[in-house]
């Protein structure tokens, strides 16, 4: 079940919109369609809207544009689109693949409702689009159940069409794809984040290695000119020091003489 979304700036983690959770957080108890679920213990909300605030301060516009955090009983999923962060708080059996294509469907009409000249100038303050919990609320409902939201045909693009295919072989291509858009989504840890400090830059891991490795190709390349600068030269310089040697050897017996 999706619990909470969030949008935030990737490049200062300013907040620009968020779902209405008011109620989740002061009952304690809420009923969603057929399914019941309570604050106390199970779900603390508020706790996991703090961890959320905490990824959106490591997040740079540079950062794995797709991330699964894995949280207790919660799953928090990440997409960058344009330099904006959109976050969804869902249950950790949440199947991912619609998790992302709720924050799919989020991240286009709010690029169309709010372009990038008016999202990311400077000066705004935070949650200026609170009126885009509209469109949040009435999206999050089509995603409440993930057997309605699978049998309507959400959970990424083309979702529909491999049922309107009508044959096993496009299904299957459909399965395919879908499990190949998973595969490829990093997953991570909270307390990796928390206490180890881990990154979710995807370019630091790949800088530091490519930095280690360069170093590497460095001192090979150093050593093969120093060796091809002696295979080159080395024969010169020994019948030079040879032809010296000669001439001082003759000069000498010329002056002896």
């Amino acid at each position: 079940m999706v619990r909470s979304t969030l949008i935030a700036r990737a490049t200062d983690g300013l907040p620009l919109a968020a779902s209405n959770d008011d109620d989740e957080q002061g009952s304690g108890r809420r009923r969603e369609g057929d399914v019941e679920w309570g604050g106390g213990d199970q779900i603390k909300l508020p706790e996991y809207k703090q961890q959320a605030k905490l990824i959106f301060r490591r997040l740079t516009p540079q950062s794995e544009p797709r991330c699964s955090i894995e949280s207790g009983a919660c799953t928090l999923h990440y997409l960058i689109s344009d330099s904006i962060v959109y976050l969804v708080i869902a249950d950790k059996s949440y199947p991912r693949k619609l998790a992302f294509s709720y924050l799919s469907e989020l991240s286009t009409e709010f690029a169309r409702s709010y372009p990038p000249e008016t999202s990311l100038k400077p000066g705004l303050r935070p949650y200026a689009f609170v009126k885009f919990d509209t469109f949040i609320q009435r999206t999050k409902r089509l995603y409440l159940d993930p057997r309605g939201a699978e049998a309507s045909g959400k959970g990424g693009p083309g979702g529909s069409a491999a049922g309107a295919g009508g044959g096993p072989a496009s299904g299957l291509e459909q399965l395919n794809e879908d499990l190949q858009d998973v595969t490829r989504i990093m997953t991570k840890n909270m307390e990796d984040l928390l206490w180890r400090g881990d990154s979710l830059d995807r370019m630091s891991t790949m800088s530091s290695s490519l930095r280690d490795e360069s170093l590497k190709y460095r001192k090979a390349a150093r050593k093969i000119n120093i060796d091809a600068a002696i295979r080159k030269w080395a024969p010169i310089g020994g019948i030079t020091l040879f032809v010296l040697v000669f001439l001082y050897y003759r000069f000498s017996r010329a002056v002896q003489s």
